[in-house]
């Protein structure tokens, strides 16, 4: 399987749709590049990913508004068309598995940097999760006790 895995802002409110009884969730997502051409000149790209998330837990659409910033995970594809200029292009879409919000409210400030986590049956909504208490640091592992 080919994973895609972005990191953007919403270009605009989600979609909740009803496809044949089954809930689907569309948003767009926009990764802009800064970067300095070979002239030293500054340059901007932006790529866009329309984003299809199969799920029951409509709930996180409340949340996907535009200018949000999300990571979200799935399988791309790839769509090709002619632009306006007839030059051939491609539409890169992806079915999300796992979708989370980057940071916190704006409104409350209380919870900055927070990340909320909805995923599929297979991913499990975690808020918060804490590091589990069995990862021991390296440095504070004898020499002995080392695997190799």
């Amino acid at each position: 399987m080919i994973k895609l895995q972005i990191v953007g802002n919403l270009g605009k409110d989600c979609i909740v749709n009803d496809v044949n009884g089954k809930k689907v969730i569309n948003f767009s997502v926009a990764h802009t590049e800064k970067f300095k051409d070979a002239q030293g000149n500054q340059q901007e790209r932006t790529t866009w990913v329309e984003c299809a998330y199969w799920t029951d837990r409509t709930a996180v659409a409340d949340y996907l508004k535009k200018g949000k910033m999300v990571y979200a995970e799935g399988a791309p594809s790839a769509d090709p068309y002619q632009n306006k200029e007839g030059q051939p292009a491609a539409t890169l879409r992806m079915r999300v598995q796992t979708v989370q919000l980057l940071g916190g409210s704006n409104e409350s400030g209380s919870n900055q940097g927070n990340v909320t986590n909805y995923g599929n049956s297979n991913n499990p909504t975690v808020k918060n999760q804490e590091p589990s208490a069995q990862v021991a640091s390296p440095v504070s592992a004898p020499a002995d006790d080392l695997p190799f």
